[in-house]
């Protein structure tokens, strides 16, 4: 079922993290393949939530890893949002520093919806993606977080996706960008998908990593939901009091 966005009134966007991890909390491991850790149950309910987003935010160590589409799969939710006025899929956002990515990767090709790439500093002449299928790729240069040399502000990219008329946003990774709006305290909705397996690499990528996370012993998250789905387990909290579904 396509479920379209929260009736806010706030300005900035609705942010649901989403993340599958094994039981250590690890979201890979240190090979040079993918560690698959979600199921093909948890991977339908996870284009659900994409099917009812505006847009899909990944950091660009992502896109290099994984090289995802960052597109909703199902045919019947894709001509649903079409139904509905909308483009196929989300449009897909990329926090990149540098600004460089590979212009082969699958975010840029498979669906005619723009990219937005969020930058920090200067960026090299001529490292814009291009583009085969009519869509466009917006490069946005947005100041450095203070302090943090080429860490984007997470802020300044909520502001300026709703500007842009995102209200309902899924962000998807990795380790660096959860950990930047989980601490700035941006998140509405977090959605752990939990695999029953152990990594055990001490240098393998983390949910997170360390930081002062507003949701701390004192200030604890809304367990909302825990499913089953197939050998996955979902919990859904709800990170704000005042957030409702």
């Amino acid at each position: 079922m396509l479920r379209r966005m929260d009736n806010r009134s706030a300005e900035r966007p609705y942010v649901i993290c989403s993340c599958a991890m094994s039981v250590d909390g690890r979201i890979d491991d240190c090979s040079d393949r993918r560690l698959m850790l979600s199921g093909p149950a948890d991977l339908d309910r996870v284009d659900e939530v994409r099917a009812g987003c505006d847009a899909i935010l990944v950091g660009a160590g992502t896109v290099r890893r994984d090289d995802p589409r960052l597109a909703v799969r199902s045919e019947v939710r894709r001509a649903a949002r079409v139904a509905a006025g909308l483009e196929p899929t989300p449009r897909k956002v990329v926090l990149c520093g540098s600004g460089t990515l590979d212009p082969a990767a699958r975010l840029f090709d498979t669906d005619p919806v723009d990219v937005l790439v969020y930058t920090s500093g200067d960026r090299p002449a001529g490292d814009r993606p291009g583009r085969r299928d009519g869509s466009r790729t917006v490069m946005v240069e947005l100041p450095a977080l203070a302090g943090r040399a080429g860490l984007i502000d997470v802020a300044a990219v909520l502001d300026d996706l709703a500007r842009r008329g995102v209200r309902r946003l899924l962000v998807e990774g990795g380790t660096s960008v959860h950990t930047a709006f989980l601490t700035a305290g941006l998140v509405d909705e977090l959605h752990l998908a939990v695999a029953p397996l152990f990594v055990g690499e001490a240098d393998a990528p983390a949910f997170v990593g360390p930081g002062r996370f507003p949701r701390d012993a004192r200030a604890r998250m809304r367990l909302a939901e825990v499913r089953q789905l197939d050998d996955v387990v979902l919990a859904r909290y709800l990170i704000h009091p005042a957030t409702t579904r």
